[in-house]
């Protein structure tokens, strides 16, 4: 279970560090090897390969009224893997899709995780909070 936010910097080549604590667990569950796609809200979507695998089957076999949401998934998804250094590389038809620049926030969502621009993130995260909190949620509590 992949959790918490990290601050990351890509570089001027668009390679992203993967912050130690989540670089071990992926050596050890994807053995490095890791998908990158796009997501609607306006984030990519980082999966080890063997949950994208999972995933990829799925949206594969969707009916044809889903076909622009398969292009949208698999269409946009791109293999990559870590190199000596624990990076990956973010295309830049990704960087592009998504508007990320130099500063980034990597979320751990559980299975995968979510690459946000930081100050995307930040809009995104007070427009949750301004619209109060959802019916979804009014029996949850810490």
């Amino acid at each position: 279970m992949f959790q918490g936010a990290s601050a990351i910097n890509l570089d001027a080549k668009g390679r992203m560090s993967i912050p130690a604590k989540h670089r071990d667990a992926l050596a050890i569950q994807c053995e490095g090897r890791l998908t990158l796609t796009k997501h609607p809200d306006g984030c990519l979507l980082f999966f080890p390969r063997p949950v994208w695998e999972s995933h990829r089957q799925q949206i594969a076999a969707w009916p044809m009224s889903a076909r622009a949401w398969q292009r949208i998934f698999l269409g946009n998804a791109v293999d990559v893997e870590l190199d000596s250094a624990g990076r990956v590389l973010i295309s830049p038809e990704l960087r592009n899709a998504v508007g990320l620049a130099r500063e980034v926030m990597m979320i751990g969502m559980g299975s995968h995780f979510e690459i946000w621009d930081a100050a995307k993130l930040a809009e995104k995260e007070q427009q949750a909070i301004d619209a109060g909190t959802p019916d979804v949620l009014s029996n949850f509590s810490f």
